[in-house]
């Protein structure tokens, strides 16, 4: 039997919170080379695209949801979003200003207050979700209540800023109405909620039992804040009941599937990948644990991306598999699947999601913006699919890895994507989504994802200014939520100065927290571990000095995320096997 060789500190793993402040805190680490008067420029186009999608909204759309530019009018897209007809709404019934809920952290960002302000007093004294209308509880739990909350919470920081006595809570109780009008959803045998739910009477009869993966696994940011917002447990505690069942149906592979039955609380869709249906579950778990600390989080999370890793990945690309043996299914990028560079930023997998990002600018620059749906195995557009509805994963990608590398390269990215978008969906009511980028041919539709997230991003790609010396999240509508130790379960155990979180000991891998000291983790690795960042997939060699017994002391390579083998000879590696 071989004795065991001496513990050494293992190299500390960049997980989650590692991350988290090069890519939310804007640090500066040297000089990118790009240019003050450059990077000053391209924000000010920015901020012109904002307000000219924000300005003709207000003209031409509010109150109701969304504008609608080429014909300057609007659209009630949160009924829209229940397939019902507007002539079952109330006559009174003027929309729920959907774009100027989602805008309002964006005008903060951006450093309008004086509008911020007008925002929080009409949406104070006319909004209500007192309304016979069906909606999808997912699109309105990450876009109105995300939009409220993350206002709500901006309100209370910047009071000093507002109007004496403007602010008293008024976004936080609209947020509570909504947030008590989706409870009912959940009253399902499993947990699960409908994904549909009528504002007014709650669950309709004859509703279908069909959701997604991400229409009841990404619900618990907003509601969990909610919940510590107003001491209301029922929110939370509904959402971590849906996702621990969720997480309960998983394969033995760690996959889930795309949609299922949330009465029965079996899979009817077992095809799955990253993309639509499925990509803000795995952007939930990561963030829950950033949010509120609680290791179930990262322990579901950390599972389920070395499944990702194992049966998606193929090179830079990821393709759809069975969830039950995770052989290949489809063949194909969808415009969603862009935020998975961003996600793998954060929990520090950074070379995989520079190549990932590359392949995703290169579609871009193929087609002048990314389309919804191309088919990797034919290179070829979807036929069908072939519009780009000016979503911002791509620039929320460009954004995290600027953040995270200062590779002025990725600014230049983002000089594409605001020419591309001048270019081709820029028109005098607004921006038109793209119905088709083999022609450019345009839609009558600006979503207020526009406004809440892709102008966001690409803002705070050349002016962070207002992630300096905080620290946020951006749920997936890109709502920023403030993290704060009264909302994380446990406090650290051990707390050192070189901003480690806590250790376990020193044969285990160290989880690292940016968060209280203010640095960049690239300086705490470089000073304080003297190692090179490690991707969340990396699982070390059992043995500092990679020998080994038996596979069963070897760990998963950082990059291919394969798993390392034992060699004749006693040392792990990732060895060709001949037969």
């Amino acid at each position: 039997m071989r004795s065991p060789e001496p513990s050494l500190p293992a190299p500390a793993r960049l997980v989650a919170v590692a991350l988290l402040l090069a890519v939310l805190t804007g640090c500066v680490v040297g000089v990118d080379g790009y240019g003050r008067a450059r990077r000053l420029r391209m924000k000010n186009k920015v901020l012109e695209m904002f307000y000219h999608a924000y300005d003709n909204y207000m003209t031409y759309g509010f109150p109701h949801d969304e504008l609608k530019p080429l014909t300057k009018s609007f659209t009630d897209s949160l009924s829209e979003l229940g397939n019902l007809n507007l002539e079952h709404l109330p006559q009174d019934y003027n929309g729920s200003a959907l774009t100027l809920v989602e805008s309002l952290s964006s005008l903060v960002i951006l450093g309008n207050i004086t509008e911020f302000e007008r925002g929080i007093l009409w949406l104070s004294e006319n909004l209500t979700f007192d309304v016979d209308a069906r909606i999808n509880l997912f699109e309105c739990n990450i876009r109105l209540l995300g939009g409220l909350i993350s206002a709500h919470l901006l309100a209370k920081d910047y009071s000093s800023q507002l109007k004496s006595g403007l602010y008293h809570d008024q976004l936080l109780h609209l947020a509570e109405s909504l947030g008590n009008r989706f409870l009912p959803a959940f009253e399902t045998p499993t947990g699960l909620p409908y994904a549909w739910i009528n504002l007014k009477y709650g669950v309709m009869e004859n509703e279908t039992t069909e959701t997604s993966t991400s229409g009841c696994g990404s619900l618990i940011l907003e509601m969990g804040v909610l919940s510590r917002l107003t001491g209301d447990s029922r929110y939370e505690a509904a959402a971590l009941r849906a996702l621990r069942k969720l997480w309960s149906m998983r394969s033995s592979l760690n996959l889930v599937g795309t949609t299922l039955d949330v009465f029965t609380g079996k899979w009817i869709e077992y095809s799955s990948g990253i993309g639509a249906g499925v990509d803000s579950f795995y952007e939930y778990l990561i963030k829950a644990y950033i949010l509120f600390g609680s290791d179930e989080y990262w322990d579901m999370f950390h599972a389920a991306y070395l499944a990702v890793q194992k049966y998606f990945r193929h090179g830079p690309w990821y393709h759809e598999a069975d969830m039950r043996t995770g052989e290949a299914t489809h063949w194909q990028l969808t415009s969603l699947q862009a935020f998975w560079p961003g996600l793998q930023t954060l929990v520090g997998d950074v070379a995989a999601a520079n190549l990932s990002h590359r392949e995703f600018y290169n579609v871009w620059q193929r087609f002048g913006v990314l389309p919804e749906r191309y088919l990797l195995d034919y290179g070829m557009l979807h036929p069908t699919e072939k519009y780009y509805p000016l979503r911002p994963e791509f620039a929320e990608s460009t954004f995290y890895l600027y953040q995270a590398t200062k590779d002025p390269w990725y600014l230049e990215v983002g000089e594409t994507i605001i020419g591309s978008l001048n270019y081709y969906t820029k028109v005098d009511g607004g921006f038109a989504s793209v119905r088709d980028v083999s022609t450019m041919k345009l839609e009558d539709h600006q979503h207020s994802f526009f406004l809440s997230e892709t102008c966001k991003y690409l803002f705070l790609l050349y002016d962070d200014s207002f992630l300096r010396n905080r620290n946020y999240i951006f749920t997936t509508e890109g709502h920023p939520l403030p993290i704060r130790s009264t909302w994380h379960e446990k406090f650290p155990a051990t707390h050192v100065p070189s901003n480690w979180t806590f250790v376990k000991d020193q044969s285990q891998p160290v989880r690292m927290s940016a968060m209280s000291s203010q640095v960049c983790p690239e300086t705490v690795f470089q000073k304080s571990v003297g190692s090179p960042w490690e991707s969340a997939c990396h699982v070390p060699d059992v043995y500092a000095s990679h020998r080994c017994g038996t596979d069963d002391d070897c760990g998963i390579e950082a990059v291919t995320c394969k798993k390392r083998s034992c060699s004749m000879a006693g040392y792990c590696g990732l060895w060709l096997v001949i037969y």
